[in-house]
């Protein structure tokens, strides 16, 4: 049996992300598990979606927690990483400098990747385990300053699409009315040419979502339930979703926006159901990078 410690940093316009995760081969399988993961509500997509760039103070502190997730990652001592950047990097004016900057300060070579990249990784989690390969589904995830959708159907992968619609953008007032449109109009199609369909959520506020709603591994929420919990929340404000309810305050303002944008999607697609595997793009980097592993071995 052998344990593989392999590491993946994911830039979003929310939080930043590092994840330690063990590929453990069994004699009979190959299972993920877990290490450490480290979250910091750092928020780059509020100084992004409303001035283009990110500040001199978040830059510090992008800096500041890329250098301790880089030693991190030593004293892991995994055998590879990956580190990319996804939407508020993407559009941020000084994004291209901040990654030359990571490189030659910290040795973190940071990649921004596009909306349908970003599809493609988190689709890359072994997803299909969790699914009917005989029904039809639409795997949502939402982030701070984008949404990816990716269409499944008998198990086959049809479509992929990257929207600009995310939890912080629509705090910032920055969400553009066109893109909700094009996303309506997506997930619309999708309920014409497809047969009962069921979501996948992934992103932390589903499974806060999931979790502040008590619903064990395994069980569905479905559109009442989520509809809610939406009105449920919206009884409180910010600080008293802290104090009573408990969330982070990281939390407690971008789970609003985000619980209206699933049930955008449960409208949208005409779903009656969601499911939540617990599962992002950070799982995605680590099954690749333990796939390119694994074909390096062959190769010498």
């Amino acid at each position: 049996m052998k344990f593989l410690p392999f590491g993946a940093i994911d830039i979003g316009s929310n939080a930043i992300r590092l994840l330690i995760m063990n590929a453990i081969e069994y004699p009979d399988e190959t299972k993920f598990k877990k290490v450490s993961l480290i979250r910091i509500p750092l928020r780059l997509g509020a100084d992004v979606f409303s001035g283009q760039r990110i500040s001199n103070m978040k830059s510090d502190q992008l800096l500041h927690a890329m250098t301790g997730y880089r030693h991190i990652m030593n004293a892991y001592n995994i055998i590879d990483y990956r580190a990319v950047a996804t939407s508020a990097m993407r559009e941020a004016v000084n994004g291209q400098e901040l990654i030359r900057k990571i490189q030659e300060e910290i040795g973190i070579e940071l990649e921004i990747i596009n909306g349908k990249q970003e599809a493609e990784i988190i689709f890359n989690t072994g997803i299909s385990q969790y699914i009917d390969a005989k029904k039809d589904y639409i795997y949502v995830d939402v982030g701070g300053g984008s949404t990816e959708v990716t269409v499944v159907s008998k198990n086959q992968k049809l479509e992929q699409e990257s929207f600009n619609i995310g939890t912080v953008r629509m705090l910032t007032q920055k969400e553009d009315e066109a893109e909700v449109d094009r996303f309506k109009g997506f997930m619309r199609q999708q309920a014409l040419r497809l047969k009962d369909i069921s979501l996948i959520g992934s992103g932390g506020n589903i499974n806060k979502l999931f979790k502040l709603m008590g619903k064990k591994y395994g069980e569905s929420i479905n559109a009442d339930e989520l509809k809610h919990m939406y009105d449920y929340l919206q009884r409180f404000t910010f600080d008293e979703r802290i104090a009573v309810l408990r969330l982070n305050p990281h939390r407690a303002d971008v789970i609003l926006p985000a619980t209206k944008i699933f049930l955008r999607a449960f409208k949208y697609a005409n779903s009656k159901r969601i499911f939540v595997p617990r599962m992002g793009l950070s799982d995605g980097i680590v099954q690749q990078l333990y796939q390119k592993y694994k074909w390096e071995l062959v190769q010498t």
